[in-house]
């Protein structure tokens, strides 16, 4: 479940269920959250960012090196949700992408998202 506000829903895996045209312009218009297992944190993505830039803008630390898509030091699954990628062909078989493995430091929220990550933490001031 993901929340904004007051607001609160859920974004079926399946992709299979129906919403109501003013629903889809609200979804489609406003920025993608993302939300951060076992951590429990969310955070916004804006299309322009990568994930692992929108995490940090939100204080969320998740694992990265080479943050050019080859190292996969950042590979983590995604539970639901539709990401693209800067790059053509990003360090991931075809079967990986198939079982919803991604690479955040060159993926761009294109949905909601629920990520796995258990490395992830939160980023504390100094």
């Amino acid at each position: 479940m993901l929340a904004r506000g007051k607001e609160s829903f859920v974004i079926p895996a399946d992709k299979t269920a129906c919403f109501s045209p003013s629903l889809f312009m609200e979804l489609s218009q406003r920025t993608p959250l993302v939300m951060v297992l076992p951590l429990e944190e969310q955070f916004e993505a804006p299309t322009d960012l990568t994930l692992l830039e929108a995490a940090g803008f939100a204080a969320i630390r998740l694992p990265r090196s080479c943050r050019n898509g080859t190292c996969r030091a950042c590979m983590c699954k995604m539970l639901s949700g539709t990401v693209s990628y800067r790059i053509e062909w990003p360090g991931l078989t075809k079967e990986e992408k198939g079982e919803g493995w991604i690479l955040p430091c060159v993926a761009c929220a294109e949905s909601d998202l629920v990520i796995e990550v258990p490395e992830a933490e939160m980023i504390t001031p100094k």
